[in-house]
């Protein structure tokens, strides 16, 4: 169709132009009417500026395997495509969102090279400015990343240093403790075989003994109140029978699922002037046992808490593999639980049945670790009491990852904000607005997955639907805020005013 300078000049973007640069204009582009359908696809060669005449337009953006429109407009003006024509092969001349129009509409259509060519010479100044900010947004990006990443490290090793010094501290006290019992034992046991005692009564002694650590692997779990009115009934009956400080020995006979039977037990099987000792020598027993219980259980303690790490960070563990996403959840909730907290109460809702999936599982970790972090946030910021919910199951042909959080929620006017870059809603210095942009990108662009969020006061949810499948592993959209061409979407767009560069597309 014919190009008319007066009919461009009208428009914001051309208005300020001389006849001679309007003329040039008309001469290297073109005027072309679409009917209602595609105009260019996502992903493709960048290959025209376009600028809207007449009729609507529709901005689409590639999220997993859907197109989600971000920008819908019929402003005479609106300007899209080959955004970054003026940068050169410094930059992937790449479509970044896809465009369709609903109903007949011209565009005034201007090849990229001429559109880079005009840029360099009449605004010359302007194009400089431009390409500083571009290259300028992606590099404070990616310093910006790599600080949230640092933090959230350093988060991570004092949360693991410090459930790790408790059950290491924990087993330094139990292992001198058991050294001071095995030596009060061995005194006892040479008290006893000091004594006139047959050796049928040593052997009871010692079935007594092998029968009583048999009872403390087995010790049932007591109520605070059923404890103590055991502990009552043990130490009357230890004074009955004339066994010194019979108030400080019941407590550890409870501890280990002893009770009155037992004791009279051990009465009848030994005569009465050595039951005194007898006790004695079956409490450093049951008193060895429970600190061996709590050595075992801190070292077991140290030892999932190195394999959280190690399978949270993926130390020799191939990039790109085949993963139980449970055991990636696990990995990263035992990392975070000392941020968590005992205020927090974690509930898995998983679905055990659904398939493993394909995916980078150390970066699977960070979108977790971001999720549950902002889930914590805004339970403590509700008053520090409530659930956190991590759900899993199986839709369709994508695996379902849910964290909800009983927290205040996110406010209507934000939530279609929260996963762009430097968006937070925390206070200054609490949150650099990266970790959802971060994550967003590591679902969707490495992933070809998605991730949405829910939410009302009381019930926030923020899902992560990943594919069952994937034909390849994809290796341009790393997990570095800036690193790919997410950050160049932010210059392609649509304008509706003179003053307002662009309606993001994103």
């Amino acid at each position: 169709m014919p190009c008319d300078p007066a009919e461009i000049s009208t428009l914001f973007l051309f208005e300020k132009l001389s006849p001679e640069q309007l003329g040039r204009l008309c001469a290297e582009g073109r005027v072309e009417r679409f009917e209602a359908g595609p105009v260019y696809t996502e992903g493709d060669p960048a290959t025209c500026f376009y600028v809207m005449l007449e009729g609507t337009v529709v901005l689409y953006r590639r999220v997993g395997g859907d197109d989600v429109e971000v920008s819908r407009t019929s402003q005479r003006g609106v300007y899209a495509g080959a955004m970054q024509a003026y940068l050169g092969d410094r930059v992937p001349q790449v479509y970044t969102n896809s465009m369709r129009v609903t109903e007949p509409t011209r565009f005034f259509v201007l090849p990229a090279q001429s559109f880079s060519d005009v840029m360099q010479e009449w605004f010359p100044m302007a194009a400089h400015l431009l390409e500083g900010l571009f290259f300028g947004s992606k590099s404070t990006q990616r310093a910006v990343g790599q600080r949230e990443r640092l933090l959230a490290l350093g988060s991570l090793s004092a949360g693991l240093t410090h459930e790790l010094n408790n059950p290491a501290a924990a087993a330094v006290r139990a292992t001198a403790t058991l050294r001071e019992r095995v030596a009060k034992m061995r005194h006892k046991l040479a008290v006893i075989s000091q004594g006139a005692y047959s050796r049928e009564v040593l052997a009871g002694l010692i079935e007594i003994q092998e029968r009583t650590a048999e009872r403390v692997a087995k010790a049932p779990v007591l109520s605070p109140l059923e404890a103590s009115d055991r502990e009552d009934e043990l130490t009357d009956w230890l004074d009955d029978h004339g066994i010194p400080e019979g108030w400080r020995i019941a407590p550890t006979f409870v501890q280990a699922g002893l009770d009155v039977d037992w004791l009279e037990q051990v009465a009848a099987a030994v005569a009465a002037d050595i039951l005194p000792n007898a006790i004695g020598w079956l409490n450093y027993t049951v008193e060895t046992e429970l600190l061996m219980d709590e050595i075992d259980d801190s070292t077991n303690r140290i030892s999932r808490l190195v394999d959280a790490a190690k399978q949270y960070s993926q130390l020799d563990r191939a990039p790109y593999r085949v993963v139980d996403v449970h055991e990636l959840l696990d990995s990263t909730l035992l990392m975070l639980s000392g941020k968590i907290g005992r205020s927090i109460e974690v509930v898995k809702d998983y679905d055990r049945g659904v398939p493993d999936v394909p995916a980078y599982p150390a970066e699977l970790n960070q979108v977790w670790t971001n999720l549950v972090d902002n889930a914590v946030f805004a339970i403590n910021s509700a008053g520090g009491e409530g659930t956190l919910t991590v759900r899993t199951a199986r839709e369709g042909d994508r695996l379902l990852v849910e964290f909800g959080d009983t927290g205040p929620g996110i406010p209507a006017d934000v939530r279609s904000r929260i996963f762009d870059p430097f968006f937070t809603t925390k206070p200054v210095g609490e949150g650099t607005g990266l970790g959802l942009d971060i994550s967003w990108r590591i679902v969707v662009n490495k992933h070809h997955g998605s991730l949405q969020v829910e939410s009302a006061p009381g019930d926030t949810r923020f899902q992560v639907l990943l594919p069952l499948t994937a034909p390849h592993p994809t290796t341009d959209a790393g997990t570095d805020a800036g690193t790919d061409a997410d950050a160049d979407a932010d210059a392609e767009s649509t304008s509706d005013t003179a003053s307002d560069t662009a309606e993001e597309p994103v």
